[in-house]
């Protein structure tokens, strides 16, 4: 029960995580970009949010942005964080598939328990791999906007990736240990059933012996 409490934890987390992901993967309100003070940057039109696919001028009355389509031209923490924002999302839907199919209340025909916990094993990897493109690209991308000058505070964005990433690396977590003490019990359990039926069979020849023994006497 605790085991099945365990994966069912993990599956969740790990689907919140990819959740975050994604959405921090599809939004551009990442960092805010200001050289002045926040009304002095509002009044002269300065005032910007950045992310991975555009650049935003923000104003009193105009919320325009424009795409960044140079990629050959675009800083090497965009691209950067593209890729691995983009990798961290597919990979995240598989992963949430194995493990969803992975579950106790899921079985695929007769399937071995093995099978189960290798299948666990592999969608708790993917989802740290998930995991880790999120925080190399939401570490990544505001110390490369920093440098490039005019930072001033993170996005709304910027704070799913984080949160997505906590949630992945837990989820993750929780799956691979939560399969490793399955496999664990699983082979106590064979291997106490082993040595049960070696002294079952060991009995009869025992009494046997015994009865011999009494019959010559």
């Amino acid at each position: 029960m605790a085991n099945s409490c365990l994966q069912l934890s993990g599956l969740l987390l790990s689907c919140l995580g990819w959740l975050g992901i994604v959405i921090a993967t599809a939004t551009n309100d990442w960092v805010t970009m200001c050289k002045y003070g926040l009304n002095t940057c509002k009044k002269m039109d300065e005032l910007g949010e950045k992310g991975p696919w555009a650049e935003c001028v923000i104003s009193t009355g105009l919320y325009h942005c424009v795409s960044l389509t140079q990629i050959l031209d675009l800083p090497a923490y965009i691209q950067t964080t593209r890729a691995l924002m983009i990798t961290g999302s597919i990979l995240g839907l598989p992963a949430v598939g194995i493990l969803l199919m992975s579950m106790p209340c899921i079985s695929l025909g007769n399937e071995p328990q093995s099978s189960k916990n290798k299948r666990t094993i592999l969608g708790g990897v993917l989802i740290l791999i998930v995991a880790i493109c999120g925080m190399v690209s939401t570490v990544w991308f505001p110390i490369g906007a920093h440098q490039e000058g005019g930072l001033m505070s993170f996005g709304f964005s910027l704070y799913t990736g984080w949160v997505g990433t906590i949630f992945s690396v837990l989820g993750g977590s929780i799956a691979t240990c939560s399969s490793d003490s399955s496999s664990s019990r699983s082979y106590q359990e064979n291997n106490h059933f082993y040595y049960s039926k070696q002294g079952g069979g060991n009995l009869p020849a025992a009494s046997s012996t015994n009865h011999a023994k009494s019959a010559h006497v």
